[in-house]
């Protein structure tokens, strides 16, 4: 479930949304370093900044979503996306899927502005993904029959390895990576197959 055995070629015509939200994270990340581009006025318009979602610049709570402050940062982000996205894409449809990896980046944004001072600046696709942790959770509990023993002792594992790390690692948005969680969770319960 989750051991990548495709092509590249395969995984594009598999997981068509999967590898549009990584092409973007590598897309926006390039933007963000190459000289040909201004390349600050991405971080600028495009990083969730509490201050100016309050002034009315809504677009913030979906944006960060997609940016990232580095290339480890990127990478990590876009590889859990591949590790733990297909599965999930095959077992709900690209627009269950997409629709889920949103919502729970949005949750874990307003979280953030709500919960973080005016200040508060972030970046990073951290609070969608755990929003699909949160989703394979809701399957173990709610839908027993959909996971398998064992796919659900991964997900569970890599899920608490995850939580800890959230709070051992510097840089973290604790508040976007705990309320992603739930946000997946929630919708795990509320949308199911």
């Amino acid at each position: 479930m989750f051991t990548r055995t495709e092509s590249f070629r395969e995984f594009i015509r598999l997981y068509p949304v999967v590898s549009v939200i990584v092409a973007i994270h590598i897309a926006l990340y390039l933007l963000t370093i190459l000289p040909i581009f201004p390349n600050y006025w991405f971080f600028e318009h495009f990083s969730g900044v509490n201050f100016y979602i309050i002034e009315g610049e809504v677009w913030r709570l979906i944006t960060p979503i997609f940016m990232h402050s580095g290339f480890s940062h990127m990478l990590f982000n876009s590889f859990s996306l591949v590790l733990f996205g297909p599965a999930l894409e095959r077992l709900l449809g690209g627009g269950k899927f997409l629709l889920i990896y949103l919502i729970s980046g949005i949750i874990a944004n307003i979280a953030t502005l709500i919960l973080e001072p005016l200040t508060y600046t972030h970046v990073g696709s951290s609070g969608a993904i755990f929003g699909l942790f949160g989703y394979y959770i809701a399957m173990i509990v709610f839908q027993k029959n959909r996971l398998s023993k064992e796919n659900s002792q991964i997900i569970i594992t890599l899920c608490v390895v995850s939580l800890i790390m959230t709070f051992i690692q510097p840089n973290i948005n604790i508040t976007a990576h705990l309320f992603g969680l739930i946000g997946g969770f929630l919708l795990g319960y509320v949308i199911k197959k």
